[in-house]
């Protein structure tokens, strides 16, 4: 098992670590969802079952009002029978190229930190969004998270811990190396 890795960014807590998002003990968990916020595969799907009907039945009330959650944007649900207490769903891009897919995956980021810090969360915790049906690639993908998520928090932040949660080794690996290039360079 990998060795999480931290640093402290502003008063909060940055943590890259290797596991399963839907048994993190955070306040929040973060899911990269599909605009029709009804589940699916990966984490999608994994929040979604673990979670219970009662998610999908906010995300429901939510459509049924708003429609399809764009991309780059998030909105928060209970977090059902998780161990977070809520989840924030957030559609990150479907990869095009260099140019038009960054701004949309660094907003997906920043704007479920901000709807963390309305709702009064102290702890949230991401997967890597976009990285699998969406096919962003990798590395490029680890770079534009940690750039947002430290963006965000060094703008001033009151939560105390921000986790992203690799589901594999790979992934993990890219993150760390994200997080390394990004406060070597601060």
């Amino acid at each position: 098992m990998e060795k999480p890795i931290s640093r402290k960014i502003g008063s909060t807590q940055l943590v890259i670590l290797l596991g399963d998002i839907t048994e993190q003990p955070t306040e929040a968990i973060v899911n990269a969802a599909n605009p029709s916020l009804r589940g699916g595969g990966g984490v999608d799907g994994a929040i979604h079952r673990a979670g219970g009907r009662q998610i999908l039945e906010q995300c429901q009330t939510y459509t049924r009002k708003h429609g399809s959650l764009p991309s780059g944007k998030a909105m928060v649900t209970t977090g059902g029978k998780l161990r977070a207490k809520y989840v924030i769903h957030t559609v990150g891009p479907v990869y095009k190229n260099k140019q038009e897919s960054p701004p949309i995956l660094q907003s997906a980021y920043q704007e479920s930190l901000k709807l963390a810090e309305e709702s009064k969360i102290t702890s949230v915790s991401f997967p890597s969004i976009s990285t699998g049906a969406y096919r962003y690639p990798l590395q490029a993908a680890a770079e534009v998270a940690v750039k947002a998520v430290i963006g965000c928090l060094r703008a001033g932040s009151a939560l105390q811990l921000v986790q992203i949660v690799c589901f594999t080794k790979n992934t993990f690996t890219a993150y760390k190396m994200a997080l390394e290039e990004a406060t070597e360079q601060a």
